[in-house]
C-alpha cells in the first residue's frame, strides 16, 4: 500500500516565545537540529512507500511553508490553505477527500509539523505496524511509552491485543490531561501511553466514520474542496463553505467515539516540544547539565538552557535551573520549571497592544525577507534579501521615498519608465509616488540596504500594481 503523509502546519507561536511568534511559529524554526521542524517532519516520510506529502496551512504562513519545502528539496503533493481554523478533524477530512480522488485505497499518516522524533527506526517500525492494523479498516493512533508522570499530555489506555497484528491493541479509553497523582497511578498500573496526536488510517475508513459521527463536518469539507481554487503552489479552500464547518479534533470527533480505534505504543524519542524545558531534555548537555545554543558563555551555571539565535552574546553566571532565550528584540529569562507560564507573557503583550508576540524584526515574504535595523520618527532602515530569480511587486508609495544600496549580488531596478542594473556598492533613489520594482536576476541571494524617509512608513503604504504572488 502507498502511505500519503498529511502534515498539519498550524500553530499560534505562544509556547516557545520569543523565538516562536504568531507569524512564525515553532515548526518553521531549527529548534532541535539544523533543519526546521517542518523540514524534519517531511523528511521523515520521504522515500519508498510514501507518496509526496499534503500540507495544510493557513494564509499567513503559506509562503514560509512553500519556501522551506523548496529549500530542502522535499517532494510535495499540495499545500492546502485553510481560510479559518476549524481543528484537525475537518482538515484531515479535506486531505482524505483530496487523496481519495486519486487512490481509493489510500492510507493517510497524519502528523503535526512541530514534533520531534529522534529514533527514526522505531518510528518506521511503528508506521509499518500501524499500516498492517489499518488494512482491516482500523483507525490507528500512536501512543508514546511514558517516561514519567507527565501532566501536560492526554493518555490512552490499551485494551485487548489486536487479533492479527502484534504490537497493537484496541483503545480502551482516552483520558484527559491528569493531575500528577493520577498520572503516577497510570504509570504504576501500566497499559497507558501518552497521546501523541499522530494517526494512520485508510482515507475511506476515516471519512466513513466521520460521516457516521459528524456528517455536518464531511458535508462542509466536501463543499470547501469542491469550491477550491488553485493559486500558484497552493490550493485555496472555498472560504464560505469551510467557515461554515463546525470545529473539532480527530480525537473528539472520531477516535473517542468509534469502535475502530486501536493504539500502537512506541518509544521513538518523541516530543511535542511544548515548552523550553523540552529542548533542555532533548539537548546535548555539558558536564554541568547545561544545554547551550548559539553565542553563549557559561560560568558556574548548572542545569540551564541558554540560547542566542541572533548573534548576541548571552552570558550566564552562577545560575541553576533557568532558561535564557535571546532573540533580536526580546529576552526571556525563566525558571526551568515555570516555562509553561510563557503563554501568560504572550497574552500580556497582546493586551498591551505590543507587536512582539506577533512577528520578528525579520519578516518573511514570498520573494525573500526584510529586517528592520533602525527606525525613528521619519526614517526607517531595512536589510532586504531577495531570493534568486524573485522580485517584489510592481508598486508605489505615496508617503515615503526609498534609497537602495546593493551590498551583495545584482539588482534589476524598474523606476518609472526606466529599467537598469545595480552591482555591489551601487545605489539608487525612488521618489514618492514613483512606480518601481526590485528584481534579483542572479543565481545568488540579493542583499541590499533600504533607507526609507517620509511622513508615514507603514507597510500598508504599498499600492501593488502587478504581483507574481497574487497580492495586487
Amino acid at each position: 500500500m502507498t502511505i500519503y503523509p498529511v502534515i498539519l502546519c498550524g500553530g499560534t507561536g505562544s509556547r516557545l516565545w520569543p523565538l516562536s511568534r504568531e507569524m512564525f511559529p515553532k515548526q518553521f524554526l531549527p529548534l532541535a537540529g539544523d533543519c526546521t521542524m517542518l523540514q524534519e517532519t517531511a523528511g521523515r516520510v520521504t522515500g519508498e512507500g510514501f507518496a509526496p506529502p499534503l500540507l495544510l496551512a493557513n494564509e499567513d504562513h503559506r509562503f514560509i511553508v512553500a519556501e522551506q519545502m523548496r529549500v530542502a528539496a522535499l517532494p510535495l503533493r499540495a499545500i492546502v490553505l485553510e481560510p479559518v481554523g476549524r481543528g484537525t478533524a475537518p482538515a484531515v477530512c479535506v486531505a482524505a477527500l483530496d487523496v481519495l480522488a486519486d487512490d481509493a485505497e489510500a492510507v493517510l499518516l497524519v502528523m503535526p509539523s512541530d514534533h520531534v522524533v529522534t529514533d527514526s527506526q522505531a518510528f518506521a517500525a511503528a508506521v509499518d505496524t500501524a499500516a498492517r492494523a489499518a488494512a482491516d479498516g482500523s483507525l490507528v493512533t500512536f501512543g508514546i511509552a511514558p517516561e514519567g508522570p507527565e501532566t501536560g499530555y492526554g493518555y490512552i489506555r490499551a485494551g485487548a491485543p489486536h487479533p492479527h497484528v502484534e504490537g497493537c491493541a484496541a483503545v480502551d479509553k482516552f483520558v484527559e490531561k491528569p493531575d500528577r497523582a493520577t498520572a503516577e497511578t497510570y504509570l504504576a498500573e501500566g497499559g497507558y501511553s501518552w497521546n501523541s496526536g499522530l494517526f494512520l488510517f485508510k482515507a475511506a475508513a476515516y471519512v466513513a466514520e466521520l460521516e457516521r459521527l459528524r456528517p455536518d463536518m464531511v458535508s462542509a469539507a466536501r463543499a470547501a474542496l469542491a469550491g477550491a481554487q488553485a493559486d500558484n503552489d497552493f490550493l485555496r479552500l472555498d472560504a464560505e463553505a469551510f467557515a461554515a464547518c463546525p470545529a473539532g479534533s480527530v480525537d473528539t470527533a472520531v477516535m473517542e467515539h468509534t469502535a475502530r480505534a486501536v493504539v500502537v505504543p512506541v518509544s521513538m524519542g518523541w516530543s511535542d516540544v511544548g515548552a523550553w524545558s523540552a529542548l533542555w531534555t532533548l539537548g546535548d548537555k555539558d558536564p554541568d547539565g547545561n544545554v547551550a545554543r548559539g553565542d553563549v558563555m557559561l560560568h558556574d551555571a548548572r542545569n540551564c538552557y541558554v540560547r542566542s539565535d541572533d548573534g548576541m552574546l548571552a552570558a550566564v553566571v552562577g545560575a541553576e535551573d533557568i532558561v535564557v532565550v535571546v532573540s533580536a528584540d526580546a529576552v526571556l529569562v525563566s525558571a526551568r520549571d515555570r516555562v509553561q507560564d510563557v503563554k501568560a507573557v504572550v497574552e500580556r503583550l497582546k493586551r498591551d497592544g505590543r507587536s512582539e508576540h506577533r512577528s520578528h524584526p525579520t519578516e518573511h515574504r514570498p520573494w525573500g525577507s526584510f529586517r528592520c535595523i533602525d527606525r525613528g520618527g521619519r526614517f526607517q532602515v531595512k536589510h532586504i534579501t531577495v531570493a534568486p530569480g524573485a522580485s517584489i511587486s510592481l508598486q508605489l508609495h505615496y508617503h515615503r521615498a526609498e534609497h537602495w544600496v546593493v551590498v551583495e549580488g545584482t539588482a534589476r531596478v524598474t523606476r518609472g519608465e526606466e529599467t537598469f542594473l545595480l552591482a555591489e556598492n551601487e545605489s539608487t533613489y525612488i521618489p514618492p509616488g514613483t512606480v518601481h520594482r526590485l528584481e534579483n536576476p542572479g543565481r545568488l541571494p540579493l542583499s541590499l540596504i533600504e533607507v526609507q524617509s517620509g511622513a508615514y512608513l507603514g507597510e500598508d503604504d504599498i499600492v501593488r500594481l502587478a504581483d507574481s504572488f497574487g497580492r495586487s
